[in-house]
């Protein structure tokens, strides 16, 4: 779980209602209207922009910004170093009967004990990483789009209050709770675009590339293990992927 996300919503949402709570009523910034508007004009626009197969996996998809397992590079270097010594132990067919959990990893290593060439296995794996960039992609884009809704049903909105408020200038006392329902609308739509739907966006998008970091370390370590090279010489390689301060310095001379 993502205890990052879900602490950034609860601070989002607690400032914004704080702050109305510190100068003014709560329920004066209810208004069924403005919720219909912006809120029946995005899911509207997300039915028209995508799919159905698509859109009844919203919920799904913003889910994975919380619930989600962090793909951690430093975890897969050590697995990939182990895999290593296995394979120079013993042979590289051993590694088809090892223990993996991660099924990106086994099927590396199922292409390295089948012995096939580098060219081909860096082929067939860099074809997961593009289907799954491609599949991530979908989820940030509808996230991107709402992002882009949510504020303009939120203009519309308010240029429909404008013009009934218009329409009634002869009502003096009317026009000051006539444009402060007109802006609720602007309000809604920012709400939802910077509190929920780019923050989902922008963490998807991340959680992606991380995603790919981890199986691009895979094939660079699994070419290592198919060339024969030495373990420490694999994970120093590898550990060129990670931040300067999480490496680990070994030396990698020894054959």
């Amino acid at each position: 779980m993502d205890i990052a996300t879900v602490i950034g919503m609860v601070l989002c949402v607690g400032a914004v209602i704080g702050s109305i709570l510190a100068g003014g009523d709560l329920t004066a910034f209810i208004d069924v209207p403005s919720v219909i508007v912006v809120g029946l004009g995005l899911i509207g626009a997300t039915f028209i922009k995508w799919p159905m197969e698509i859109v009844t996996k919203v919920a799904q998809i913003a889910m994975k910004s919380i619930f989600f397992t962090p793909a951690n590079p430093k975890d897969t270097i050590e697995e990939i170093g182990k895999l290593a010594e296995t394979a120079r132990r013993e042979s590289v067919f051993a590694l088809e009967k090892q223990p993996i959990d991660d099924p990106f990893m086994k099927k590396a290593m199922t292409l390295a004990a089948d012995n096939r060439p580098p060219e081909v296995i860096s082929g067939i794996l860099q074809l997961e990483i593009d289907a799954l960039e491609e599949r991530h992609k979908i989820g940030v884009d509808v996230f991107g789009g709402m992002a882009d809704d949510g504020p303009a049903f939120g203009m519309i909105g308010t240029l429909i209050g404008l013009v009934i408020m218009l329409g009634n200038l002869s009502d003096q006392a009317a026009i000051g709770p006539a444009m402060a329902v007109a802006l609720l609308t602007t309000f809604y739509g920012a709400c939802i675009a910077n509190i929920f739907c780019n923050p989902i966006k922008n963490k998807l998008g991340y959680r992606s590339k991380m995603e790919a970091q981890k199986m691009t370390i895979i094939i660079a370590g699994t070419l290592g293990i198919v060339a024969g090279e030495n373990p420490r010489l694999i994970k120093e390689k590898l550990n060129s992927f990670l931040p300067p301060a999480e490496r680990d310095v070994e030396d990698a001379a020894e054959e």
